[in-house]
């Protein structure tokens, strides 16, 4: 088992390593894809690349939006402050702040029209869509931030889950997917023996008394059923997506069988590469991955002051 410190890195990394991975695939259907065993951050020879002027190795608005909600709460001993987060966003789409090259590029619409609210004067925890058609995976993308800075027992976890989930996506799916994400995130690093089902048993213990997003999970999530990953950008397809490539393998496998799901690459593996990497660690990612990943000046402090942490010296709190 790897220590924690190398899981925790081993999660901050896969995750932006793996939506760098996914960007030049994004958008195509599986069958269009190579085989899984030639996905790679520079495509094989004759693929016409999504996001052409992209460089390989470039992560996209999943990675950025991650980082501004880890440089949030990071900032504030693992509190949250919507209006701090939302700020961040603004400055990320207007400024290319946490985004490599300072290009910002593949905006979801419900984020970027949260965005634009904020940036018009809207309070950050009032600006996301409450739309049941606004339940894209924008908000979900960024809750790894949430497992590894935020403090506090499950419940506090849940909560700061809901509420950075409202900036762009008010929805009670998208909320839902969060929270469970972010306690799947936290059992993994905490070596559970199945951390896909103590999350779901801690949510359901957690949601007794909200029946909104209890139903979520029994008729959205559907926890134990297990099925194939597709590349919909839906928060529950891209949730139960990731779950599945986690299942696949080892980190490398992991990553690969989320992009050759196709559609949305970039999320789908980015949300597996998180998990897989708090539970292989960091030296399970292939080094020729890490030395391409591009903008590593941007996100090396950050994951620096993560790992200085006092929190990665014991197991995190459970409620």
């Amino acid at each position: 088992m790897p220590s924690r410190r190398e899981r925790v890195g081993g999660g901050f990394t896969g995750h932006l390593v793996a939506d760098a991975l996914g960007v030049p695939y994004e958008g195509r259907e599986a069958h269009e894809l190579p085989p899984p065993e030639r996905l790679d951050m520079t495509p094989p020879f004759g693929f016409a690349r999504s996001h052409a002027d992209v460089p390989p190795g470039t992560w996209s608005d999943d990675g950025s939006m991650f980082l501004c909600l880890l440089a949030s709460l990071l900032e504030r001993n693992g509190a949250f402050n919507p209006d701090d987060f939302g700020g961040r966003l603004v400055a990320w789409k207007r400024d290319g702040y946490l985004a490599v090259d300072g290009r910002v590029f593949d905006v979801g619409l419900q984020t970027a029209t949260a965005i634009s609210r904020i940036a018009a004067g809207t309070p950050a925890s009032g600006a996301g869509t409450t739309d049941v058609a606004g339940n894209g995976a924008g908000a979900l993308l960024r809750a790894l931030a949430v497992a590894l800075a935020a403090r506090g027992d499950d419940r506090a976890l849940v909560d700061v889950s809901h509420r950075q989930s409202r900036v762009t996506h008010a929805h009670p799916v998208s909320e839902t997917c969060c929270a469970f994400y972010a306690l799947w995130a936290r059992r993994t690093l905490d070596g559970a023996a199945d951390p896909w089902a103590e999350a779901a048993a801690t949510l359901r213990r957690l949601y007794v008394s909200d029946p909104t997003r209890a139903k979520v999970i029994e008729e959205e999530i559907r926890p134990e059923e297990f099925v194939a990953g597709c590349g919909s950008s839906y928060a529950v397809d891209a949730l139960r997506s990731a779950r599945w490539a986690v299942a696949q393998g080892p980190y490398e496998t992991a990553v690969r069988s989320a992009v050759a799901c196709g559609g949305d690459t970039d999320a789908v593996a980015s949300l597996a590469g998180g998990v897989a990497g708090l539970r292989d660690g960091l030296a399970a990612i292939p080094h020729r991955w890490i030395d391409a990943l591009r903008g590593r000046a941007l996100c090396e402090p950050l994951l620096a002051r993560l790992l200085n942490e006092p929190a990665l010296t014991g197991e995190s709190a459970r409620g």
